[in-house]
């Protein structure tokens, strides 16, 4: 029963992490409709910043993790700005194309700027506690108790102001939302932020119990999108409830099958999924 808990436990904190990554990725595809690949490279860039301003500056881990959600929102803008909101009016692989490419230059700009070495970040929250015979740590605790934070925030943002209301009228009908006077430009470039922000938090919040490398965000980006495919594309609910059902499965996966399958299981989640709800779990777009 020990092993049960502490494998939900580690499940729980696992698909926190996915649903923060997943629900960058669904702000930009409601509204834009732009699977956007370079979400991976802003996940890895969120880490490197944080760790880069703990250890250059000797910031506090907060500052730092606020100082990454500021860097990587504007970047996620300036992707806006200068790749997808110039290709706006191109065909649809364009975008797809652009959005690799991205990946790749960032990936290796990180490479340059900070080396392909595996690094860890230290944590002010390490300690180890036992409660009932489960072990826990702090840290996996903070990963927890944040992204649930930032997801409740985020909804309350979205359903009780009026620029979240914006953002939901835009997602529902980009066309209507700018003929009754909505400026989509800048409800754009704020999801944009929004969704940078949101990687930049999960990376941050994971990397002192994983590791921090240029290539960090690929598996999860892969992940990020079998989460959205499967709980249904433009879907908020989906994105949240896809990232704990493909984190509980891992964890309790690599438990009770075998730890070398565990990053297959999400695919084959997928495909099981699929074959009974060809749209989602929840397919109803617009948040």
């Amino acid at each position: 029963m020990d092993i049960l808990i502490q494998q939900l436990f580690n499940g729980l904190t696992i698909g926190s992490v996915y649903s923060l990554v997943a629900l960058g990725l669904t702000l930009v595809y409601g509204i834009l409709h732009i699977p956007n690949f370079a979400h991976g490279a802003l996940y890895m860039l969120g880490a490197y910043v944080t760790l880069t301003t703990m250890l250059l500056w000797g910031f506090h881990y907060w500052l730092a993790i606020a100082i990454s959600v500021l860097i990587v929102g504007l970047l996620g803008v300036l992707m806006d700005r200068l790749v997808f909101h110039p290709l706006r009016n191109a065909p649809p692989i364009h975008d797809k194309i652009a959005a690799i490419g991205i990946l790749l230059f960032l990936e290796a700009l990180a490479q340059i700027v900070w080396g392909a070495d595996y690094r860890s970040m230290d944590t002010p929250y390490g300690q180890v506690i036992n409660v009932f015979g489960v072990t826990l740590t702090m840290q996996r605790i903070l990963i927890n108790v944040g992204a649930i934070s930032v997801m409740i925030l985020l909804y309350l943002f979205l359903k009780k102001t009026f620029i979240g209301s914006t953002i939901i009228a835009m997602a529902q009908n980009r066309e209507g939302a700018h003929l009754v006077g909505i400026n989509t430009n800048k409800v754009a470039m704020l999801t944009f932020m929004i969704s940078g922000g949101l990687a930049a938090i999960a990376a941050s919040l994971s990397a002192p119990i994983n590791l921090v490398f240029p290539g960090m965000g690929h598996l999860v980006i892969l992940k990020a999108f079998v989460i959205i495919i499967l709980g249904g594309m433009g879907s908020i609910p989906g994105a949240i409830i896809g990232g704990y059902i493909i984190g509980f499965s891992e964890s309790l996966g690599a438990t009770y099958i075998s730890g070398e399958y565990s990053d297959i299981i999400a695919f084959v989640l997928l495909v099981v999924i699929l074959s009974f709800k060809p749209k989602g779990l929840f397919s109803r777009e617009g948040f």
